[in-house]
């Protein structure tokens, strides 16, 4: 069965998925890259501000936010809880 790629933005409050695809261009997509957002990272949501705007994630043990238009373009494969 094939998995069903979503974007970051569609995760709920602490469920995970791993990267599948970054459709960044420019410093935004190398700095991501740097931080180690890359393919088969799982990332997870922690939590999210009061405006639901940026929200946090856990990528390799950081927490790095992220804003809406970022999350959007950032796709991955959601992990299913055990």
């Amino acid at each position: 069965m094939q998995s069903l790629q979503i974007p970051l933005s569609k995760l709920e409050k602490g469920e995970s998925g791993k990267v599948r695809q970054l459709n960044i261009s420019s410093d935004l997509r190398r700095r991501l890259l740097d931080l180690g957002c890359i393919e088969g990272t799982l990332i997870t949501y922690l939590q999210a501000s009061p405006a639901n705007d940026p929200i946090a994630y856990r990528i390799r043990g950081s927490v790095l936010a992220l804003r809406k238009d970022v999350s959007d373009q950032i796709f991955i494969v959601k992990e299913e809880s055990l």
